[in-house]
């Protein structure tokens, strides 16, 4: 058995940052989804899975759900990568949403990344942009948290990304040696 490897899946560069700062942090291998077999996994001890949230989904998260009944639970974590600050209730309705049947129990890590317009997609923009018009038409005291986020980013770049976020996940994997 080899020791780990951290795979992600990143659209616009924030996970793959943090990817790349867990792999400095921890020795193990680095390697996008994309590029990745589930023969290349199947002999590593740790398994860390990070994407980015995108429309209530966790970039990447099919390829663990593909590989599931294969892999040993025990050894696997998440992480996720959004632009809003963590909201504890967001959070626990998207891992209600994704961590069901044998997925239930993995641990699932929060890193807040980055929003830079200018290097979005034509339709990830303009997707932006009409939601920005509908959250616009609300009391913005009645702004759940990633609204709130929406606003004060839209227009703007911003990069939230932090290597202290990585921490609860390397005092997780400290915990478990």
């Amino acid at each position: 058995m080899r020791k780990g490897i951290i795979l992600y899946q990143s659209k616009y560069g924030a996970t793959k940052q943090y990817a790349l700062w867990l792999q400095e942090k921890t020795g193990f291998d680095c390697q996008e989804i994309q590029r990745t077999s589930f023969h290349q996994i199947k002999d590593y001890e740790t398994l860390i899975l990070g994407g980015g949230i995108y429309a209530s989904g966790i970039a990447g998260f099919n390829f663990l759900k593909k590989y599931i009944a294969h892999l040993p639970q025990q050894n696997i974590l998440v992480f996720a990568v959004g632009a809003s600050p963590y909201d504890p209730t967001a959070f626990d309705q998207l891992y209600q949403r994704h961590f069901k049947d044998r997925l239930e129990g993995i641990p699932c890590f929060y890193c807040r990344g980055a929003w830079h317009e200018d290097r979005m997609t034509w339709v990830d923009r303009h997707l932006c942009q009409l939601l920005k018009r509908m959250v616009a038409k609300k009391d913005p005291a009645d702004y759940e948290p990633w609204e709130k986020a929406l606003m004060e980013a839209m227009g703007r770049s911003c990069d939230w990304t932090d290597p202290a976020y990585l921490q609860p996940i390397l005092n997780y994997l400290k915990e478990r040696q």
